[in-house]
């Protein structure tokens, strides 16, 4: 069943700009730069103010006018409806994110959890082995001996 706001989201640029949305209010500078420092690629203002407009219209975002240095910026922050969404939407595409970032999981060789970023990693037996910490690879070293 379509929803009335999926024509909001056709294609990936817009829905990251949800994502930066969702994580705080922003200007439309801020998220130009966010979007370019994490993505490493370029996102058109011509593409973020129009539908900045448009989620505005629909209810889902609001803005207010703040002075940041000489100028004055309109500050764009989710209405709880526009949280409600993206909310939403990330549930639809939990598990399309799951089996993207299953290639960067790495588990645990004391208690078999997910490890997606930093962990504890120790050489025994002369193998390089990932722990999710320290305590982890303790008990993984006593269980050996």
């Amino acid at each position: 069943m379509k929803s009335e706001f999926d024509d909001l989201i056709v294609d990936f640029s817009r829905f990251y700009i949800l994502t930066i949305l969702y994580e705080g209010p922003n200007h439309g500078y801020s998220i130009l730069s966010r979007f370019r420092k994490r993505l490493g690629k370029e996102v058109s203002a011509s593409l973020v103010y129009p539908f900045l407009k448009k989620l505005e219209e629909k209810g889902l975002v609001m803005h207010t006018d703040k002075p940041i240095g000489e100028k004055n910026r309109k500050i764009f922050e989710l209405t709880e409806e526009g949280t409600l969404l993206c909310t939403r939407l990330f549930k639809r595409f939990d598990k399309l994110v799951s089996v993207a970032i299953e290639a960067s999981l790495e588990t645990c060789a004391n208690c078999g959890c997910k490890v997606y970023e930093g962990g504890h990693r120790e050489v025994i037996d002369g193998k390089e082995a990932t722990f999710c910490c320290v305590h982890c690879a303790h008990s993984y070293k006593e269980e050996l001996s």
